[in-house]
């Protein structure tokens, strides 16, 4: 069976990070902050791998938190290999880098980055 990469790097982040891991925007989220909310979108599926694109948004209180906990997350995925929560990952590519994006909560700020994983079930 294949991996759900939400269900692989939403607990990897949350425990990497000490922060609020998930694949849906809680509703409490201004209570929840810094919250990284990872998603598929897309990407390809192969006999034995998988290349999920995933986008993975980080909520937090200022800017800069935003901003250096979205930095943290990227160069941790792009090191990221071997056996992670039932997968095994392969590769990490970076296709978009952490930039700012809206969100309806002016008090909340998101950065938001896109990757393809290479992984294959454990």
């Amino acid at each position: 069976m294949a991996p759900d990469i939400e269900a692989v790097l939403a607990p990897w982040v949350e425990a990497a990070f000490d922060v609020f891991g998930c694949a849906e925007t809680p509703a409490d989220l201004a209570e929840r902050l810094p919250v990284v909310r990872v998603e598929r979108i897309g990407g390809f599926d192969e006999r034995f791998a998988e290349h999920p694109r995933v986008a993975v948004d980080v909520f937090a209180a200022t800017a800069d938190e935003a901003r250096t906990l979205a930095g943290q997350i990227r160069d941790a995925l792009l090191f990221l290999r071997g056996p992670v929560n039932g997968a095994v990952v392969r590769s990490v590519r970076c296709d978009a880098g952490p930039s700012r994006q809206p969100w309806e909560n002016e008090a909340v700020h998101r950065r938001g980055a896109t990757y393809t994983v290479s992984l294959r079930a454990a």
